[in-house]
C-alpha cells in the first residue's frame, strides 16, 4: 500500500512526458496523504469547470487533450456529508484496490461516471522489512528516471456552502508475484504496487469505457523499475500526519 511519493520537480517533465503544461507552483517534493498534489484527466466540461471555479471557457476544452488538476490525495467519495468527515475519510482511500475499485462503495462512483486520471510521480516509496522488524524505507522509479503515469480516480465533493473539494486515489494491482514487489510491505500482507500505465495508453485509459478500463491496470514489468533504501528525514512519515 502506497502512502508515500514523490512528485516530479522539474517542469519540462510535464509537458514533454506527460502532455500538460507545468503547473505555476511545482509543489511539495514529497507527497503523503491529504497533502495537495496533481492529477491529469480529460478537459472539464465548461459547466464543471464553472462550477471547480476554473471559469469555464467553452472554447478552451477542444484543443486541451488533457488538463492538469490540482487536488488532495485521499479521495473524498462526493456522498460524504461534511468536509470533517471526508478529512477522516482519506487518508484510508489513497489506494483504491483495481479488484474493487468498480464495486467498492467509496469508489464505485467516480468508476462508473469514467472519473479516471493519471497521476504524475516521479517514485514511491514501500517499506522492506526482510532485515528484521523495523521498516526501510525504499525508493522505487523506473530505470530509465523518466516520470511515471500512474492510474488514478478523482472525486468532487461540494458541501452545502458550495465549497468544492477535488481529490484523487491511485489505483493498485496486486504484486504478490511481481519479481521486485513482492519483497515490500508487511510480511503476510498482501503485496500490492501502483498501476503505472504505458505512456502510449494515456489517452486510451482516460477516455476507456468502464467495462473496459480495467485491462489497463497491469503488473508494471520488474526490469523497468530500480528499487534503493533510503534513510532521510524527509523519507519519513511527518509527525501528526493521521491528525
Amino acid at each position: 500500500m502506497s502512502t508515500h511519493y514523490e512528485t516530479l520537480q522539474h517542469a519540462s517533465a510535464y509537458p514533454e512526458s506527460l502532455g500538460v503544461p507545468a503547473p505555476d507552483a511545482l509543489g511539495e517534493q514529497h507527497l503523503w496523504p491529504r497533502k495537495s498534489g496533481f492529477f491529469i484527466r480529460l478537459p472539464a466540461t465548461p459547466e464543471v469547470a464553472v462550477a471547480e471555479g476554473e471559469g469555464g471557457d467553452a472554447g478552451a476544452a477542444p484543443g486541451r487533450r488533457r488538463e492538469l488538476v490540482p487536488a488532495q490525495w485521499g479521495l473524498v467519495p462526493h456522498w460524504v456529508k461534511s468536509a470533517s468527515d471526508g478529512k477522516l475519510r482519506a487518508p484510508k482511500l489513497v489506494n483504491a484496490k483495481s479488484d474493487l475499485a468498480s464495486t467498492a462503495t467509496a469508489f464505485r462512483d467516480a468508476w462508473l461516471q469514467g472519473q479516471r486520471c493519471i497521476v504524475p510521480m516521479a517514485a514511491f516509496y514501500e517499506d522492506d522489512f526482510r532485515q528484521g522488524s523495523k521498516a526501510r524505507p525504499t525508493r522505487i522509479a523506473r530505470v530509465d528516471g523518466k516520470p511515471m503515469g500512474v492510474a488514478g480516480l478523482w472525486a468532487r465533493w461540494q458541501g452545502p456552502d458550495g465549497e468544492v473539494l477535488l481529490s484523487y486515489a491511485l489505483i493498485t494491482v496486486n504484486a504478490n508475484n511481481h519479481a521486485l514487489m513482492h519483497r515490500y510491505q508487511q510480511p503476510g500482507s498482501e503485496k500490492s504496487m501502483p498501476a503505472i500505465l504505458n505512456e502510449g495508453a494515456y489517452d486510451a485509459w482516460l477516455g476507456a469505457r468502464a467495462d473496459k478500463a480495467k485491462e489497463f491496470l497491469r503488473q508494471y514489468p520488474a526490469q523497468s523499475l530500480t528499487a534503493n533504501p533510503v534513510e532521510t528525514k524527509a523519507d519519513k512519515v511527518p509527525k501528526g500526519w493521521l491528525e
